[in-house]
Parts: C-alpha cells; structure tokens; sequence
C-alpha cells in the first residue's frame, strides 16, 4: 500500500476490499495509492468492481485506474480504466498470484471513485460489499463475501433470528450475524422471505444495526447451529465453577454487606452483576465449563441497574484446558492479542463471535477499559465437543494457513497496565472505544456435527414410530368397544360360546336324544293339574334373551299361532288349557305387527308312524316356558276332542296329530316334552 490516494482497504490471504480516498464522495485532486495484492502460490487473482465513477475528460491521462500483473519492476500492464458511472461487469483475472493496482488523480471536477473486491479465482461467487438481498431473485442463493465488508459508509437494519431488511448490505449482514468474518471474508448461505413491519437494532462484531421499517422482504442466514447458549443464563453451570480475580463488597444504608459476587454474572438474571473490587487490568472472570466445549461466541451487559451505571467497553478473552497456561485470543493471520468491542451503555447487550471458534474448557474474561466500574453479566455460545483433541490440532492447521509468519499463538498471561491512567475511572464519561475490527465466520462442521447430522434424523423416527403404534393402538381398542355395542352381551352369554362349550360336557346317550315322549288319553286324563304343568316346563334353552321387553297378554290376544285356512275364528278365542287368563312372556318370538297377519301357521305332523315311548323319556323341545307356572291342562283333552268331533273338516286337528284316530280311539296322543325335563314316573 503506497502514498496517500487510498481509502477503506483490507488485504485478506484469501480476498479483501479497497476503495479510493473519500469514497463515495468525490476523491481529491492529484492523489496516487497503489495496492500490491498477494495470495497463495499457485493461485490467481480476480477484481470485481462495485462501483466505478473515475473522471474521462481527459481520456483517462491523469486520472485513471490501472492494474498489473505481477508486482515491482517486471510487471505487465493488463488494462487502463476510466469514465463516469462505469460499467464493470466482468472480472478482471491475473496471470499470477501477485496483483498491482493503481490509482491515479489529477485536477478534476467529478467522481466518486471506485469500490473493487477481490479474491482467488475459485470463489467463483464471488461478491462485493454493495450488493444487497434486492439485487438476486433467488429465494435462496450462496455467495462469497470478501473480507474488509464492515465499511462506514454502508447501512443494516435488523438482527438474528429474526432477519434482515432486503436493504441491508449481505456481506455487511453476514459479519453482525457472526457468520463470515471482517479478516478473512467467507462462504454465506442466503435465504428470502417476506419482510417484517419493523427490524430492531443490535450491536455485535463491532457492527451496528439501525432500526429500520417495513420491507417488503428479509433475508437470514443458514449456519452450522453451533451457537446456543452454554449454560450462564439457564444455571447448567454451577456457582462453584464462576470464580472472578475479587469481588465488589460494601455496607448498604441497614449495614448488611452487598457482593457482587461471581455467580451474579449470569446475563438476564435479575439483580446486581459481578463486579471486581479492584479497577485494574489485572481483574478477570474465569468460567469452567467442567469439559471441552466448542465456543463460537459471548454475549456481554454491564450492571443492568440505572442507579450503578458501570459496564466494560473493551476486553480480551483467554482460554485453557487446565486453567494453568492461558492463550490469548487472536485473528488468523495477526500478530496481536483480539480485542473486543465491549459495551457501550450499561443495559444493552454486545456480542461478539470467535471464528475460527475456541475449543477448551476454560475462559476468561480479562476488561480492558470500563465505565466507573468493572461490572458485567456474560452468556457464553457454543455447542458440545466430544471428537477428541486431533480437532483441536485441525484448527491450529487453520491458524497456520492464514499467518505468514507460520507463528502459532502465544501463549501469554495479561500483561500489566502501561500506567495507572489507562484505566482510571471517570464518571462523567466513558473510555474511548478501540478501533476493532471483530471476526465472525461459520465454524467448519467437524465430525460430531456429521454424526449428530445421522443419530438426530434416526431417533426422531423412532420416536415417530413408536408414537404411531400406540395411537393405532388406541384406535383400535375404541372402535372394538364401539363394535361390541353398550347393550351386546358378554361372550360368555352367547349361544357360540355355550354351543362350544358342549363338546366338553359328558354326551347324553343315545337313546335320549331326538326320542319324542307320548302319552296316551288316558295317562293326560288321570293327570292331577298339578302335574301336567311340571311335565311341560322346561329350563331355558340356548336362545338369546328378548329383544321386546314387557308383558304382553295371553295366547288368545294376537298370538304367534294361527289356525289353518278357512276354519272358524271361534278356535282362537277359545283358551285351549281351560284355565283362567294368564300373562305370560313371549320369550323367542316378538308380537306380530298390528297390520299383519293376526295368527301363524299351525304345525301339522304326522306321528303315527312313530313308536310309543315310555313317559319319562326326555325329548327336544323347541318351546320355552315362562314364568314360575305352566297353565293346567286338566280338561282341555277333552274339549279340545269333543271340538274335533263337532267338526266336519278332518284337516284342522289341534289336540290329535295327523293321520291319528279321533278322541274315541284307543291310539296314543303324542306331545313332545321340554328338553332337559326330569323322568317321571307315576300315574
């Protein structure tokens, strides 16, 4: 970098930002700078222009923009630029890694000058620092960002998670999200949605966003996720593992003593912060995270009480795995200890990204400037470490491709104070704010990443499918229940069941089965009323129980039995027991309806081929009694015969099975006996 022509410049290993002096105001008369670029051997360069607004008025003999191959004496001209609102669009590529460029000014009128980015040439992507979301109709897009984007002159609006106003700069964006870094530039992952009405402001990476309005979309930024909160806030850290260097101790008005203790440096917790008794350089906050964490972050407040306006404005951060030997915090490449922008007020919160991110177990905070008072609350971001230490040696690779020096970090403890008035404590006004220029790159996914990329997707699915099996489950379960019916017997009521059951119960013999029982005239006659009914009672057959509830009348109103075709209706209101009217269940079949036929079809047998078997004969019956008592049928026989006789139609028999003799005749009735009755003997 030569004379006093140039402006806002970053040189990176990799990529890096130059513009003239003034941008983008008009750059003054008779100025020179020169920019030698170098990147690794073997690589070339490529120049992208942002912005080109050089004056041509004189056909670009004094002011112009030239650029070289190679750097020095031997080098070769590639092309001489000039002209108001110049269009640039193709990149300007190098025959070697070496690049000069050249600006030169003489008396002029107009022109901003130039923006320009460059980078080697397999970051085909790549971008400068003034494009914005608006100029890409991808709804999600990669590019590659320079390094050297945080410039004064360009403006966001907006904040993670929530997102960023189409308007903002990406790279710009992509540094206060501590995705890619001001040192080195970076990869960036852009997605598009619809905008919000309003977009907060944050200041982080020494970057600030302004508040802005309703856009008519946003912009975020896809990362690694490595960057939650490690457990300050949420207490997963222990009291006993935040120690400080000393502790902010005075009476109160009652004269009880108040500490700022360590473990009150938790952010967003209510109450006092840690603060150091003493205010020197030599104070720190140490925090043990009980094993290795990757760390990629810390966000900082001061007091958070208006009445105790103090916070830190500037500090280091070092780290260790045995809280012995320290090493301080560098950006690859650099020389010097990190320092960080630290707050600017007392409430609001700072974050600042370690990239590439810290792998250890301890931190320390060491405040480098402060306000009154060294106070802070702190929130440390990162994820688990669990690889092993070979990864810690892949990040010193990473340091050692970016120093020229090939010089690792040092390790060093805090150096003491130049003198005492580099931290004096001043109460009307804040030290001043070191001129930083903070890192913020997507930490390298490393193998617990890959591997937590695999398990993750596998246990969510297994959880998933034992979820759906007991939900089909549950289905099931209530449709069988829905299926069963509220009123639905139990199985063990059923005939199914009962019929299953039978085969295990002792078989009757043989000559009990289908053997229908007769009786002659004369035996029904000399039967005492007391006895036919115990005869033709029978226990419950093997039916379902009614479906028609209630008590319904005797046979002769609207029976289910109906006498033949043509015969006298006077038959039906004759009780055919002669006895006096009894209510009676209609157990196996329901009422016929009131506009159907009033009587059923009688049954007509022929029995006289079959023998005569001994009245204790037990037989099938397919009708059921009901109640506690059958009707007498003492008398009935006989009317029932002299009925017959009256008749003149021999088809209509109702007392004498078919085809048998009249009610004079010496030949056998025949009634069939309810099945499971008991022998009986006797008259």
């Amino acid at each position: 970098l030569l004379s006093d022509g140039c402006g806002h410049t970053v040189l990176g290993p990799e990529s890096g930002t130059l513009t003239s002096i003034n941008y983008p105001q008009t750059y003054p008369n008779s100025t020179v700078c020169e920019w030698e670029i170098r990147v690794k051997s073997g690589q070339r360069v490529q120049l992208k222009f942002g912005d080109f607004d050089i004056e041509d008025s004189d056909a670009c003999h004094f002011n112009y923009l030239r650029v070289y191959n190679g750097i020095g004496p031997t080098r070769t001209e590639i092309g001489k630029y000039c002209g108001l609102g110049f269009q640039m669009d193709s990149l300007i590529e190098s025959k070697s890694n070496e690049v000069t460029v050249q600006f030169m000014s003489g008396t002029h009128l107009s022109g901003r000058g130039f923006l320009a980015s460059y980078s080697t040439t397999d970051k085909s992507d790549l971008i400068t620092c003034l494009d914005n979301a608006s100029h890409f109709s991808e709804p999600e897009f990669n590019k590659y960002c320079p390094a050297g984007c945080v410039i004064p002159f360009a403006d966001i609006s907006g904040t993670i998670p929530h997102g960023y106003s189409d308007s903002s700069s990406l790279c710009m964006a992509g540094v206060h999200a501590g995705v890619v870094s001001n040192i080195l530039g970076g990869q960036i992952n852009v997605v598009i949605s619809k905008g919000i009405p309003y977009y907060e402001s944050s200041l982080a990476n020494n970057v600030t966003s302004k508040e802005g309005l309703l856009s008519v979309s946003l912009f975020t930024f896809k990362t690694s996720g490595c960057y939650g909160t490690l457990g300050m806030e949420s207490g997963v850290i222990p009291d006993s593992q935040i120690t400080a260097s000393s502790s902010l101790e005075w009476p109160d008005q009652t004269g009880q003593a108040n500490i700022w203790t360590p473990e009150r440096a938790r952010l967003k917790r209510p109450g006092p912060p840690w603060a150091a008794f003493t205010t020197d350089g030599y104070q720190w906050l140490q925090i043990d995270l009980n094993k290795e964490k990757r760390i990629t972050g810390i966000i900082t407040t001061g007091s958070t009480i208006v009445e105790y306006y103090y916070y830190i404005s500037a500090y280091r951060i070092l780290y260790s795995d045995d809280a012995q030997k320290w090493t301080v915090y560098r950006e690859p490449g650099v020389d010097q200890d990190k320092i960080f922008q630290g707050n600017t007020e007392y409430y609001r919160e700072v974050r600042n990204n370690f990239i590439p991110p810290i792998i250890a177990r301890f931190v320390r905070v060491n405040p480098l400037k402060w306000h009154q008072k060294i106070a802070m609350k702190v929130e440390l971001l990162g994820c688990q470490f669990n690889i092993g230490k070979t990864i810690k040696n892949d990040w010193v690779n990473v340091f050692r491709k970016y120093v020229s020096t090939g010089r690792a970090p040092k390790l060093t403890m805090p150096p003491p104070p130049q003198s005492n008035n580099d931290f004096s404590m001043q109460t009307d006004k804040t030290t001043s704010t070191p001129e930083i220029k903070n890192t913020t790159v997507t930490p390298t996914v490393t193998k617990d990443v890959a591997l937590a990329a695999v398990l993750v997707p596998v246990l969510v699915m297994v959880f998933t499918t034992l979820i759906l099996i007991l939900v089909c489950a549950w289905h099931w379960r209530n449709r069988k229940k829905k299926a069963e019916g509220t009123y639905d017997l139990p199985y063990w009521d059923r005939a199914g069941w009962w019929k299953g059951m039978k085969q295990f119960l002792p078989a009757k013999s043989a000559e009990h089965e289908e053997t229908p029982v007769r009786y002659s005239n004369s035996e029904v006659s000399h039967l005492r009323p007391r006895e036919v009914p115990t005869i033709l009672q029978t226990e419950s057959a093997e039916y379902a129980q009614p479906l028609v509830g209630g008590i319904v009348g005797t046979l002769h109103q609207r029976s289910t039995f109906k006498p033949e075709e043509g015969k006298e209706a006077s038959y039906a209101d004759v009780d055919p027991y002669n006895s006096p009217v009894q209510e009676v269940y209609h157990a196996y079949a329901e009422p016929l309806p009131v506009t159907g036929p009033e009587y059923a079809t009688p049954i007509i047998m022929d029995m006289s081929g079959h023998p005569t078997a001994p009245l204790g004969v037990s037989s099938i019956s397919t009708f059921k009694a009901t109640g506690n008592q059958a009707p007498p049928i003492v008398g009935t026989c006989n009317k029932l015969l002299a009925r017959t006789d009256s008749s003149s139609s021999a088809h209509a028999l109702y007392d004498t099975p078919k085809g048998m003799p009249g009610p004079d005749s010496s030949v056998e009735l025949v009634y069939q006996v309810p099945q499971s009755m008991p022998h009986f003997t006797g008259s």
